[in-house]
């Protein structure tokens, strides 16, 4: 081959990328983002160092704030229902998921049409399902006990302390299966149907398949949905305040109720110190988060 007919050689010092003018259509984004989110943080964090109402002149307080959060036994209830509530409801998503997908991906009649209704839940607003459940819990329920002669729930769940938890973890799980179901059918489905040919030629059982090829393959799936769960559930508000408001009494208040709450009635320094450090919380989450879904990508 002769010289003229090599291809040339590429230039040293220019590395092939984007242009400069992609980086413009990032600018609205920037902007927006640092307006509405990063600026409003920042003040956030900082109003939370002083004893601030929300408006007018303010005084730093250094690290009162915070001081105060713990030893506060509603910011400590508030904090206790919201975490056991997290990991009951990512309990029951999961196991109620992980089992629907066995189901959906097996060979059934009508799977395809299955996977759709059990989608739907996912596309309808949290505070409309809470509103709908408060009816059932509220009217329909109770009707049902009294006509069968079932005493325990003759009166409402939702204005029980010792009950209304489980109506919250019940509608919240009911919204939340969906997205954790997707999840989970596409982890089995990703798996090499050889691999379940190999088992039922060794004779291995339904169950043993499940148990020793579907669980392990797909444990990368059940991280992710766990992380992802825990941190959503983290946030809980609008279900609950569609389902008991809180209630009864400040059973039910979760940390982002009582975050809200107080913005409006006087305590706006101290429930942003509160928030902050949920924030940080939630980061840590998201942090994990992050880290399982690229070890899962790199599969």
């Amino acid at each position: 081959m002769r010289r003229d007919d090599a291809a040339p050689a590429p230039r040293r010092g220019r590395r092939p990328g984007v242009g400069r003018t992609s980086y413009l259509f990032l600018v609205p984004s920037l902007v927006l983002f640092t307006l509405a989110i990063t600026v409003p943080a920042i003040m956030g964090i900082t109003l939370s160092f002083t004893d601030s109402v929300g408006f007018g002149e303010f005084d730093f307080t250094g690290l009162t704030n915070y001081v105060a959060l713990f030893s506060d036994p509603a910011i400590l209830s508030s904090y206790g229902f919201t975490i056991g509530f997290a990991l009951v409801t990512v309990l029951v998503v999961n196991v109620v998921a992980f089992l629907l997908a066995v189901g959906l991906t097996s060979k059934i009649r009508g799977k395809v049409p299955l996977r759709a209704v059990f989608v739907l839940p996912m596309v309808i607003s949290g505070i409309v399902i809470a509103y709908v459940f408060n009816f059932l819990f509220s009217n329909s329920l109770p009707r049902w006990a009294g006509a069968v002669g079932f005493t325990p729930l003759e009166q409402s769940m939702l204005a029980d302390p010792d009950l209304a938890w489980i109506t919250i973890v019940i509608v919240t799980a009911w919204q939340a299966i969906p997205s954790a179901l997707l999840i989970y059918v596409a982890g089995i489905l990703s798996i090499p149907g050889e691999v379940y040919e190999a088992a039922s030629l060794d004779g291995a059982s339904a169950g043993r398949r499940l148990r020793s090829i579907t669980l392990p393959l797909v444990a990368g799936y059940v991280l992710i949905n766990i992380v992802i769960g825990f941190k959503n559930f983290l946030n809980a508000y609008d279900i609950i305040v569609g389902l008991t408001n809180g209630g009864p009494g400040t059973a039910t208040r979760s940390v982002a109720m009582t975050i809200f709450s107080g913005f409006t009635g006087g305590d706006y320094a101290y429930q942003m110190a509160n928030a902050t450090i949920f924030f940080l919380i939630a980061v840590v989450l998201a942090l994990l988060q992050i880290r399982l879904t690229r070890g899962k990508a790199a599969l």
